[in-house]
């Protein structure tokens, strides 16, 4: 039996490995408009992860020929998950992890941002650090490039954000594996600069939509055609803030495990770090034809290759290895996916539910984060489970200290 259920529409069929798992309503209906669209190759796929999210369903994947949605990549533009295993054991931790989630959140700025204002918490407040100013100065080039053309797209702290985590369900997380052994790792995208960049070519499209009178179901779903002044202009602008992300990544790594090299000097990155981002479109060959894939919420599991996939604060997460998985778009699941809104996680549960979900993890455990409870996001184990076809689980990793921003 195929992992996947095939759904048809008026338009491309869905295979959407759900099978265990809630899909809801307004989900669907946004995942139906996305398959009526006739640019669409061959099908859109649908992680187990699946919910309904701005611009577009967060756990899809659509590849489409000759046109590329800037919505369905969203504003979080690269956003993704990046681990690396280290030397330290479970039996080298201390009793009390507060004083080491206290350092992480004292080295990595986190927090809510102000458009890149003075008022900019989430980002460094003075100079930036040497490793974050280093690969501003490699990055710097492409952002002209794109802010030059299109002024409104700027943003003022491209470099006071890099290296920073920002807030929602972005994170760093200290988590040991089944054996023991401890990993960093850690959750976070292109921050404000790849957001206004986001912002600014999703309402680019709109305008594209309305000078040709070409009316969409969702205006969401509003693209640029290949070859137009537009389709080239975002893709560059995509291309960069995906860059951004990954070395956003890299400078946070760099900076925890610098803190944990102050409380164990002989520490060591013993595993292959790995790198990936779930929110992004790239080139790829599927099905005998090169087209883009626009992955939502969703991580590239090509044979082979490494992913990570996280539980909520609280639940499990999974190094995993992607079986290469054709109707899949070689793609994986991002996460456990939320099972309802902030607001509804803010209504139903309580600071005490929060307290009891995540005993055993040293994190926030206060009203500000109870949208982020483990409660709010589907069970993880019933997510795997759907999509035991796609990848094959490496390491098994439990958090024991989660900062949140």
């Amino acid at each position: 039996m195929s992992g996947f259920e095939l759904i048809q529409t008026s338009g491309a069929p869905i295979k959407a490995w759900t099978r265990g798992v809630p899909i809801e309503d307004r989900a669907m209906d946004q995942l139906r408009n996305v398959a009526g669209l006739p640019f669409i190759h061959s099908h859109v796929a649908v992680m187990p992860d699946v919910h309904w999210g701005s611009g577009a369903t967060i756990g899809s994947v659509i590849a489409t020929r000759g046109a590329i949605i800037p919505a369905a990549v969203g504003v979080d533009i690269g956003c993704g998950m990046m681990a690396a295993r280290t030397s330290i054991r479970a039996e080298h931790l201390p009793d009390s992890l507060l004083a080491l989630r206290s350092a992480i959140e004292a080295a990595v700025p986190h927090g809510r941002t102000d458009n890149g204002g003075l008022g900019d918490v989430g980002a460094w407040a003075g100079d930036p650090p040497a490793s974050a100013a280093a690969r501003w100065t490699q990055l710097e080039a492409g952002y002209a490039a794109v802010v030059d053309k299109h002024p409104k797209a700027a943003h003022a702290r491209g470099l006071g954000h890099l290296g920073t985590l920002g807030t929602g369900n972005h994170f760093i997380e200290l988590c040991l594996d089944e054996t023991g052994n401890l990993w960093v790792m850690l959750h976070s995208g292109s921050r404000g600069v790849g957001n206004r960049f986001g912002s600014y070519f999703i309402e680019r499209a709109k305008q594209e939509m309305r000078r040709w009178f070409i009316n969409l179901p969702d205006q969401d779903l509003a693209y640029f055609a290949e070859g137009s002044e537009g389709f080239g202009d975002y893709f560059k602008a995509v291309s960069w803030a995906q860059r951004y992300a990954r070395a956003n990544r890299e400078v946070m790594m760099e900076h925890v495990l610098g803190v944990l090299r102050g409380v164990f000097p002989d520490l060591a990155v013993t595993g292959e770090a790995v790198n990936c981002h779930h929110n992004y479109v790239a080139r790829e060959k599927h099905f005998g034809k090169d087209v883009f894939v626009t992955r939502k919420g969703a991580v590239r599991a090509g044979e082979g290759e490494l992913g990570i996939i996280p539980g909520s604060m609280g639940a499990k997460s999974f190094i995993v290895r992607g079986r290469g998985n054709p109707h899949s778009f070689s793609t994986c699941s991002h996460g456990a996916g939320r099972a309802m809104s902030r607001v509804e996680a803010k209504r139903r549960f309580t600071v005490e539910d929060h307290i009891r979900a995540t005993h055993g993890v040293e994190c926030r455990k206060d009203a500000e984060v109870i949208d982020e409870t483990p409660m709010a996001y589907k069970d993880i184990d019933a997510v795997m489970a759907a999509q035991a076809d796609l990848v094959d689980i490496v390491h098994t990793l439990r958090q024991v200290v989660c900062v949140k921003g």
